[in-house]
């Protein structure tokens, strides 16, 4: 079962430092959990991330692995742990977004969501039990409630309907959680998604009724969908007064580096996105001076590391223009490298955002950082 403790908390704001336990490890918070969709995050080996990188938990995605390699394949491994060589914590999203995010491709009912597969144009029903038995399946030590989530922008009815169909399905999928057990030996925990799109009353509602049922840990979802940077910010704040100080509390798909900070401040502890990933296989390179990007001439014959203040393996080890020459020359180190250096930056972001908290200088941290982020990452002249 996992257990919850917070460690400190900032005088000026909601920031909080804590840890929760899994049977596969403690995670320290605020955390950045690195994006591995179907099993394996993009570019980046399993050793790489634990003894360099030393990323305490990963997420994965119920949809994809449902699709391939299948639960047959998963439940024959012994779970995705084995599966992938990953002895740290797991955590699976529901799928919901997935399915959000096919559009044409669905059809939303009372009783789940059916679906065509994006790989060959299947059939499939995912209903609020099927996704629990999914997980089960998989093995994640943190499951996700199946959800419906909101486009942006939506009408008042349409986002009043979804959230309460969130809420039923989030009992179904508790219920089937209790009567159900772990297939691997070790515990899995259950968190619940609170939905209600940009309209407070509804979160607030979503809130209410999802933390009634007493999950493990509640997600903030349907943000980052399309609206403001300030809306997400007003609605992640306002609804976390609601949230458990007991639990963790997880916003989803959020961000860039200025949005997990932002995070932070309004009480959140865990985060996950793709965006350091991608970026990186777009040879768009994060540091404090700015993003890079690494096909720029200026970078042929630039024997500088990518950022001399970065203890990442590509910084301490190559130069700009080697990084440069691999992405050129189309070589797959590229990717590699440019992943290692976006997924440190992130994480190391999260560390000492930690130990700010810790400290007691979250605030005044936090306010010259994102002065620093503001100006170089948003008016990049390489953007």
């Amino acid at each position: 079962m996992l257990s919850f403790e917070i460690s400190a908390k900032d005088k000026n704001s909601k920031a909080r430092a804590g840890l929760f336990r899994t049977d596969h490890g403690v995670v320290e918070t605020p955390v950045f959990m690195p994006v591995g969709t179907q099993g394996t995050v993009k570019a980046v080996n399993q050793d790489c991330l634990k003894n360099h990188l030393n990323v305490k938990i990963v997420l994965s995605n119920t949809y994809h692995l449902y699709l391939r390699p299948g639960t047959e394949v998963l439940e024959k491994a012994g779970g995705l742990h084995m599966l992938m060589n990953w002895d740290r914590p797991i955590l699976t999203d529901s799928g919901g977004f997935q399915i959000f995010s096919l559009a044409d491709l669905r059809h939303l009912k009372n009783d789940g969501v059916e679906f065509r597969s994006h790989l060959d144009g299947s059939k499939h029903f995912f209903t609020p039990e099927s996704v629990i038995e999914i997980q089960r399946s998989i093995g994640s030590d943190i499951m996700i409630a199946l959800d419906e989530c909101n486009p942006f922008p939506c009408e008042y009815e349409y986002a009043q309907k979804s959230a309460k169909l969130t809420s039923n399905w989030a009992s179904i999928a508790k219920n089937t959680f209790e009567n159900s057990k772990p297939k691997y030996g070790y515990d899995q925990n259950l968190f619940g998604i609170i939905q209600g799109s940009t309209y407070k009353d509804l979160r607030e509602r979503s809130a209410g009724e999802i933390i009634e049922m007493d999950f493990n840990g509640y997600a903030i979802g349907g943000l980052a969908v399309g609206e403001p940077t300030e809306t997400m910010y007003d609605i992640v704040d306002f609804t976390t007064d609601f949230m458990p100080a007991d639990k963790p509390r997880y916003l989803m798909g959020v961000g860039r580096p200025e949005n997990l900070l932002e995070g932070i401040e309004r009480g959140i502890d865990m985060f996950d996105c793709v965006m350091p990933t991608r970026n990186a296989r777009n040879a768009y390179l994060f540091t404090y001076n700015g993003i890079l990007s690494m096909r720029n001439v200026r970078y042929k014959d630039d024997f500088n590391p990518v950022d001399s203040n970065c203890e990442c393996y590509t910084c301490k080890n190559f130069t700009r223009a080697y990084v440069r020459h691999l992405f050129i020359a189309k070589e797959i180190l590229a990717l590699e490298l440019a992943s290692i250096h976006n997924l440190f930056f992130y994480l190391n972001l999260m560390r000492t955002a930690r130990t700010e908290i810790m400290n007691g200088n979250f605030s005044e941290w936090k306010s010259k950082i994102i002065n620093k982020l503001s100006i170089n990452l948003n008016n990049n002249p390489e953007d």
